[in-house]
């Protein structure tokens, strides 16, 4: 089965990227999208959220949001700020963010490899946000939102990606938030030929991030089959957007939390629970940042503590249940906290490490939090595992930055 697949690619006109890429659609929500389009008429922020070209207060789900969304698509491509490329191909994607450098591939992904899970997953997905995203990418007759997927490093992946990328890109600019983007088109008919029987060799891939995006392209292509009994299988519904990269290039950041209350205990009757489970630190004056795993920061009252959890504790053989994450949620969220379900639960909030740990000193400090705990990063490692086990990640496990555009490569279902 091949796992990858070159295609024609919707992209920004010569000169019109800058104009165009715009955040991921599920990072802003629409207020945050209402503003940084403002003064931005191409924008892909008028196809990923076209809420906010209608009324305040739209709501994000309705039927008019999805037909404006095709409204700005056509717009956009009657105006020639988008063009579709003529030959079939892969594009090179390299993203830098200050030191961090990654270098994928955006390739058309198979879904049969997807449901025979040749391409892994590791999280449970909402049925109200993979509807969202079956009926964008139905009314855009597109996959506009890239998946974000990995593999284990390939030595003949790099011998064949690495002489490409000495050509003269076809995009390089620089996003709002300091991210460099730059793609190289890959269309020559040996090359393309190469990466797909590289990729095609390959046991699995994995999804990082974008698991609402595959289960939403899956869905529309079971609906599709069923509508086309001539169907070959190489329709390009079967098929789906995706940006593949190297394991040893991922970036993974701490996804922290914090919580409303202590739950009825006082702050001196919390910390005596927490040392149950935890050998506890004497309160530090920097900020306690996890320095490996099964080692945590604690913001309370003004003060860090290191928190270390007893080796006992952890279920080694478990890969779910060893994960740091789950320790926290196991030892210390749950039992002393009451946060049953992270997933549901309102008490509870999860921060991106990309906000540094002084966003966790700020949110205690305002009140609005009772705590904050700070985590080591999930290893990739870790998460392939759980995915090779047929398992499921715990939510707001990982972080990955640098964040890929939205509108620099978009994949029509034709």
């Amino acid at each position: 089965m091949t796992l990858l697949r070159p295609f024609t690619g919707l992209r920004p006109a010569a000169g019109r990227a800058q104009e165009v890429i715009a955040p991921p659609y599920d990072v802003l929500d629409s207020n945050e999208a209402r503003k940084r389009a403002e003064g931005k008429p191409w924008s892909f922020l008028h196809i990923s959220k076209a809420e906010i070209d209608l009324p305040a207060g739209t709501d994000p789900y309705s039927a008019a949001v999805y037909d404006k969304a095709r409204e700005n698509l056509d717009r956009m491509l009657a105006q020639g700020v988008l063009e579709r490329d003529a030959v079939p191909g892969y594009y090179i994607y390299r993203l830098v963010m200050g030191s961090h450098i990654q270098t994928g591939i955006v390739a058309a992904a198979s879904v049969p490899a997807y449901e025979d899970q040749r391409i892994r997953r590791h999280e449970f997905t909402r049925p109200d946000k993979e509807d969202d995203r079956v009926r964008q990418i139905d009314v855009l007759n597109a996959q506009t939102g890239p998946v974000f997927m990995t593999y284990r490093q390939s030595a003949q992946v790099d011998a064949l990606v690495t002489p490409l990328t000495h050509a003269k890109p076809d995009v390089d600019v620089t996003a709002d938030d300091g991210v460099r983007h730059i793609l190289w088109v890959v269309n020559d008919a040996g090359a393309v030929q190469e990466l797909t029987r590289a990729f095609s060799a390959m046991d699995r891939l994995y999804i990082a991030d974008g698991h609402h995006r595959s289960a939403a392209a899956a869905r529309v292509a079971a609906a599709r089959r069923a509508r086309n009994p001539q169907a070959t299988g190489e329709e390009a519904y079967e098929y789906f957007l995706s940006v593949n990269f190297p394991d040893d290039q991922v970036k993974i950041l701490d996804y922290n939390r914090a919580v409303k209350d202590l739950n009825g205990l006082s702050p001196d009757a919390f910390l005596a629970r927490v040392r149950e489970a935890f050998d506890v630190s004497s309160p530090a004056k920097a900020q306690a940042r996890p320095a490996a795993p099964r080692e945590f920061g604690m913001y309370l009252q003004g003060k860090w503590y290191r928190l270390r959890i007893r080796d006992e504790r952890v279920p080694h053989a478990d890969p779910v249940r060893r994960l740091d994450i789950s320790l926290l949620q196991d030892n210390l969220l749950s039992p002393l906290l009451g946060i049953g379900d992270p997933r549901t639960d309102k008490r509870i909030d999860f921060i991106g490490g990309i906000r540094g740990l002084a966003e966790l000193e700020r949110r205690v400090d305002s009140g609005e939090m009772a705590v904050a705990f700070a985590l080591f990063a999930t290893s990739l490692e870790d998460l392939m595992a759980v995915a090779d086990a047929g398992e499921v990640m715990p939510p707001k496990s990982t972080w990955f930055e640098p964040k890929l555009a939205d509108g620099l490569v978009s994949h029509v279902l034709d």
